[in-house]
């Protein structure tokens, strides 16, 4: 490829993701005023002195999850194989919002697995109707942050950051109750250990992607 065509890709991801990152920014501003919103101002939940309770309201919040954002996917995609010549999975027809609605799909699959995780753990420490709110509130920022998403990724790759609140709230829920099980485990200690060992391993994925767009930028001129 010549060297004008790869300084142009390069040049067309890094803003994209410049782009992506400022969408990031007022996806989390509005995302924490939301769960702060529900979680310290919304009517306590009624009826969760039993760990049952807790344990079944939280299935009924993850039905609604996996209704609206993911069963919606599933729609979207059956739809669109139904009235084109997608119809036959293996005849390589995909128009643009096929592979779009797909990727969402399979994205979404992951990230409720974490979800479901995230909640019924978060659920496990949760004491009364008053902290069940932190579920309540995690359930509603992960659904508007996945239908963002969606909606962000048919307009471009960099909208689709909209929607980066739903995988952070996922993984600070998993944070906050691993951190309680290292806690519970050893203490103090314990939660350090634990929550540390994630944290590094983070800053070594980091450390090792940095140098990437170079490399990327080598292999696209070959």
């Amino acid at each position: 490829m010549a060297a004008g065509e790869s300084d142009s890709l390069k040049t067309d991801w890094r803003a994209q993701r410049r782009a992506g990152a400022a969408a990031i920014a007022v996806s989390a501003i509005v995302s924490a005023a939301l769960w702060l919103g529900i979680r310290y101002f919304a009517p306590a939940i009624a009826g969760m002195d039993g760990v049952s309770s807790r344990m079944l309201f939280t299935l009924k919040c993850l039905c609604v999850a996996v209704l609206f954002c993911f069963a919606t996917g599933i729609d979207a995609v059956a739809h669109e194989r139904l009235q084109s010549p997608a119809f036959d999975p293996l005849g390589g027809f995909e128009t643009h919002r096929l592979r779009i609605n797909l990727r969402y799909l399979q994205n979404t699959l992951e990230q409720l697995m974490m979800l479901v995780v995230a909640l019924f753990g978060l659920t496990a420490y949760c004491p009364d109707g008053e902290a069940m709110r932190a579920v309540e509130a995690t359930t509603l920022v992960w659904i508007l942050g996945r239908l963002a998403f969606w909606a962000g990724y048919h307009r471009s790759a960099s909208m689709r950051a909209m929607g980066a609140s739903s995988i952070a709230l996922s993984l600070l829920v998993l944070i906050y109750v691993v951190g309680r099980v290292g806690y519970d485990a050893g203490g103090a200690i314990g939660a350090i250990v634990l929550v540390g060992i994630f944290l590094v391993f983070e800053a070594f994925l980091f450390r090792a992607t940095r140098g990437f767009s170079a490399a990327a930028g080598t292999d696209v001129e070959h």
